[in-house]
Parts: structure tokens; C-alpha cells; sequence
């Protein structure tokens, strides 16, 4: 059980300022949280899919839209996607910004030929490609740490798991000369020792210590992740006495996720290490279902009604990989024998055996509901409530041998869930001013904070601006939006017993994306 502990444990370092025990939880969410979907006229209007028809994102929003459809159509939304980051970490500011080129949306809806002589005037067909969220972030952090380093981390795990230094020799050796934990690593860097004497004045074991503990520590870190979630979509939507529209689809997900972070300790006036590196890398993929169902109501031609249920996502992990490499600076000569001989670590880098973990979650329950207003030609002004539960949120895996150890996995990652989430409700408005084959808009949305306590004094609610320009004619259209949010986050490297040990940088996100959308009617 000691590898599914450490193995969890060392993931729970890296995460963005939430409880040891609860990173499975706080991925799930991150697989999750959906933002600004959709074409370009739909993002450009605040995300709104609730009471509006006829573009191609009701085929994964509101799947009611489709019976607004007269006439075929094919789409694709190129996006170029920009984040930046200011972070402050122990009293000191550090920035980074990287962009990405993607697709956001593409789609094809074959539309019926009328029927003016039933209630069901019209049906259509939609498939889509939909970037659900995007994974791209960067920070780095810096700052003199006057009270830890990241090996006092490992000083606290090693004195957890108490082993003598003959079981993590027996250890070593047992696992073919392969280091599997990173208390074992430091050890073999001897970057942490053993104080406890036995009978014969022999240092053999637990409490552990590291070297220049009373020294400050100048630390750099950096963090930069990639990937998506996308899914593509299968949607079937009809028209009935162009009053009631109805529509269902069937979402195939995928998530495609990685990050690489790398934690430089500089140890001032260090004795016997100069510096120690750890540099971690994380890759996860997985692939996932979901369904949806909604309707719209047109009260008169000016005002019409909306809304969608979404099942959760069910999905399954299929691969998730985590590889850490520890490397440290010695200082020749600073580690003797009686015989004046150097004894110093003859490693100065080790690469541990990378950990592979498989797991089903199930994702938030979606509801949405909606209005729009229709200003005779000029345009519309419409909204959403949105409902995500995150609180349902669940995972459970067979990884482990050990039935139990499956069990607990399950358990505690539900009762995290309990704790760190809360059910939410968005908010988002927008509208169109049409003129000629003109159309501006502008639109906004908020997204609740999804936390139940406020971790490092931070409220995680987003507010999201955006707006667009775009010209339609009888056989073409073409669309560009942009999104600006802002929000703040936190990242903390590592945690210690003493919470005034050790500290949390602060975050401050910018995103802006940017959306083309043409089409073409036939």
C-alpha cells in the first residue's frame, strides 16, 4: 500500500491549492469545468445555448436549435488562444505568456425538406467537433524561502513511512537498483540521513535530516500545461408547427492533458549541497459518453423559451502517467569517513520509475434554461441560467490488487469531492444588432466560484467578456468573436505538517481568445 499512498501523495504536492488527499478530485473537476463553447457568433454573445437557433453550436449546447434550421450548412472555427500569468511567491512578482492555435468548432447540419402539410414542418441532422476546454496555462514563480525547501517535504514522508536505512538499501536493491519513491531517491542522494542511534552508537534510523536546515533556500519554479477536451457530436432536432422544437444528441469526449514542472532549491551558503532539482512530467488521456436533451418554445415571434438537460460525462481514464527526476549539486569533499575519505553520493541524478494509474469518473449533472427577445429585425437579446453539479461529481477504479485499496479510492474520492465542491448556477446574457449583412455583438457571462471554502483567500468566480463582428448573405457567412476573462488562482509546490512552513503562489490569469467562424448554406 505504500506505492498507491506515496504515489497519491506525490501528485498532492502539485496541486492548485487544495487538500492533500484530494487531487483526484480537483482533476476530475478540471476534466470538468466547461467555459465558452460554440462558433464564434455564439461565444461572441456570452455562450448563450439555451433559447437560440439555427448555428451550429446547439448541436452540443441546446440540440432544440436544429429544427430552426431551413437549409443545410457546413462550418469551421479556427481560434488562436492567448494566457498570461502575474505571480507572486514569497513577496516576489514573476510573469509568463504563451499562445495556441486550435480548432474550435466544426460542424455539418443536413437539414429536411419542409413539409407544409404536417405539424412537423422540418427536421435536421448535426455533427460537430466542439473544443469543450482548453488545458494551456504557464506560470512561474520565485522567491527566498526562509523557512523550507522541498526536501524538508521528503524529511516528513520519510519519518511517516519510518524505515530504517537498511530497508531502503533492502528496497533498492529488491526493486532491481530502481528508485520507486522520492524519499528513497533523496536517500540515495543522501540528501537526507538518518539521527537515531542504536545500542552500538550506530545512526540507523528515523527521525530523518537534511543538511543546512537553519539556511535560506532561493527557489524557481515553473509549470506549463497543454491539451483539451473535445467532443464530437451526434444531434437529431425537429420543428413542430414552428412553435415547439425538440432535439436530442449523443457527446463523445476525449481529454488530452499534460503539464511538466520543474522546482529549483538554491540553498545560500549551502555546506553540502549547492542545489537539488526536481522536475516532474504528467500525461493523462481519456475518452467518455454523455447525452442531451432539450426544447424551445417560440411564446410569439418576439419572445422564445429554452432549455437542456445534460447527462453526466461518463469516463474512463485510460492512461494516466506521472514521472519525477531528482538531480542535486554536491559539494565535493563536504561528506567524509573517520579516514578523511569522501562519502558522498556517487548519484548525482536519478530518474524514479514512472507511475501509471487507471480510473472511470463521472462527471456534473447540466441543466440550462433561457430567453430570448427579439427587437423586430434589429436584433435579439438573449439569457441562460446554468446548472453544474459539481457536487455529484464521483470516481472509481480496479487498478488496485487490493480490492480494499480499490474501495477507499472510490470513498475518499467522493467524500473530497463533498468537501472541496459545491452545486453551482451561471449566469450569461447577450445580443445581437443586425444591419443589412451586418451583425455586432456583445455578451457576458459568469461563472460561480465552485468552492466551498475559500482556499488562500482567493474567490474562484470568473466574469467573461466578449464580442464580435460578423456578415451573412444567402449563400455565406462569416463570424470573429473575442473573449476576455480574468480570474485568480493559486499553485502551491509542496506542503508541510507546520503550515507557516511553507507557502502558495498567487496567480493572477488573463485569457483571450480569439474565434473565426465561416459557413457555407446549400
Amino acid at each position: 500500500m505504500k506505492k498507491a499512498i506515496l504515489w497519491i501523495g506525490c501528485l498532492s504536492s502539485l496541486a492548485l491549492s487544495v487538500p492533500v488527499s484530494a487531487q483526484y478530485a480537483s482533476d476530475i473537476f478540471r476534466y470538468s469545468e466547461i467555459n465558452q463553447t460554440g462558433s464564434a457568433r455564439f461565444q461572441a454573445i456570452g455562450g448563450n445555448h439555451a433559447a437560440l437557433g439555427a448555428d451550429p453550436s446547439v448541436i452540443s449546447g441546446n440540440p432544440a436549435g436544429l429544427g430552426f434550421y431551413n437549409r443545410s450548412e457546413f462550418t469551421i472555427s479556427p481560434a488562436v488562444t492567448n494566457v498570461s500569468t502575474n505571480t507572486s511567491y514569497l513577496g516576489q512578482g514573476s510573469s509568463a505568456s504563451k499562445g495556441n492555435g486550435n480548432v474550435a468548432q466544426a460542424s455539418l447540419v443536413i437539414t429536411s425538406q419542409p413539409g407544409f402539410q404536417r405539424k412537423w414542418k422540418r427536421t435536421s441532422m448535426g455533427i460537430s467537433y466542439s473544443r469543450q476546454q482548453s488545458f494551456q496555462n504557464i506560470f512561474n514563480y520565485r522567491g527566498t524561502n526562509n523557512r523550507s525547501a522541498y526536501v524538508d517535504k521528503v524529511v516528513e514522508d520519510a519519518n511517516g513511512v519510518g524505515w530504517t536505512d537498511k530497508q531502503y538499501d533492502d528496497e533498492y536493491a529488491a526493486n532491481g537498483n530502481k528508485y520507486y519513491y522520492l524519499d528513497e531517491a533523496y536517500f540515495g542522494l543522501q540528501m537526507i540521513y538518518p539521527t537515531k542511534y542504536d545500542a552500538t552508537n550506530k545512526v540507523y534510523g528515523a527521525p530523518y535530516a537534511r543538511d543546512d536546515r537553519n539556511n535560506a533556500t532561493r527557489q524557481d519554479g515553473s509549470f506549463d500545461s497543454k491539451g483539451s477536451q473535445s467532443q464530437w457530436s451526434i444531434s437529431y432536432g425537429g420543428n413542430y408547427d414552428d412553435k415547439l422544437y425538440v432535439g436530442g444528441s449523443v457527446g463523445f469526449t476525449g481529454v488530452k492533458y499534460s503539464y511538466t514542472h520543474s522546482l529549483q532549491d538554491t540553498y545560500v551558503n549551502g555546506t553540502v549541497f549547492r542545489s537539488s532539482v526536481l522536475d516532474e512530467e504528467f500525461s493523462v488521456r481519456s475518452n467518455g459518453i454523455n447525452a442531451t436533451f432539450g426544447v424551445i418554445y417560440k411564446l410569439s415571434p418576439l419572445v422564445q423559451l429554452g432549455g437542456s438537460i445534460s447527462t453526466p460525462t461518463f469516463a474512463k481514464i485510460s492512461k494516466e502517467t506521472f514521472s519525477q527526476y531528482v538531480s542535486a549539486d554536491y559539494i565535493k569533499g563536504s561528506i567524509k569517513n573517520t579516514q578523511g575519505q569522501d562519502v558522498g553520493p556517487t548519484d548525482t541524478d536519478i530518474a524514479l520509475v514512472p507511475n501509471d494509474f487507471q480510473y472511470s469518473m463521472t462527471g456534473p449533472l447540466r441543466g440550462s434554461g433561457g430567453a430570448t427577445f427579439f427587437l423586430g429585425k434589429s436584433g435579439f437579446i438573449t439569457g441562460t441560467v446554468e446548472y453544474v453539479g459539481y457536487a455529484g461529481m464521483r470516481a472509481s477504479s480496479s487498478y488496485f490488487q487490493n480490492s480494499q485499496d480499490n474501495d477507499d479510492f472510490k470513498n475518499n474520492t467522493k467524500a473530497d469531492v463533498k468537501d472541496l465542491y459545491k452545486n453551482v448556477v451561471n449566469a450569461r446574457v447577450g445580443g445581437e444588432y443586425r444591419a443589412g449583412v451586418f451583425r455586432a455583438r456583445v455578451g457576458l457571462a459568469y461563472l460561480a466560484d465552485p468552492y466551498r471554502e475559500n482556499l488562500d483567500n482567493i474567490k474562484r468566480d470568473k466574469v467573461l467578456y466578449s464580442a464580435g463582428l460578423g456578415i451573412r448573405n444567402d449563400r455565406f457567412f462569416a463570424d470573429i468573436s473575442g473573449t476576455f476573462s480574468s480570474f485568480k488562482s493559486a499553485f502551491t509546490p509542496y506542503v508541510l505538517n507546520n503550515q507557516q512552513d511553507y507557502s502558495s503562489a498567487s496567480i493572477a490569469n488573463k485569457t483571450v481568445n480569439a474565434v473565426l467562424t465561416v459557413g457555407v448554406f446549400f
